[in-house]
């Protein structure tokens, strides 16, 4: 299954993974700056869930297409039961 990511999902997952790597330079630059440890790891968390919520938008993308496929009898001769394993662990990958 091909993740097919148009319009404002793709817009809105790609500003999160802009957001994430901004936040990713900034904990890069607070380390070589010898800010704070409690600052550098509030940057941190704050990048892990922007990555957190793009990947959460991309697996939603999947399963929304997924049932969409399925309702229409298009499941590219993947059995069900393996595609959702396969959705199933993505999920649990970010989790």
């Amino acid at each position: 299954m091909e993740l097919e990511l148009e319009g404002a999902d793709l817009k809105a997952v790609l500003n999160r993974l802009r957001r994430a790597q901004g936040q990713i330079a900034g904990v890069i630059r607070m380390i070589e700056e010898g800010r704070d440890c409690e600052d550098v790891v509030t940057q941190l968390a704050a990048a892990s869930r922007a990555l957190d919520r793009a990947g959460f938008a991309i697996i939603a993308t999947g399963l929304q297409q997924c049932v969409v496929d399925a309702r229409s009898g298009r499941l590219d001769g993947e059995d069900p039961q393996a595609m959702r394993a396969r959705l199933e662990r993505l999920f649990l990958s970010l989790a």
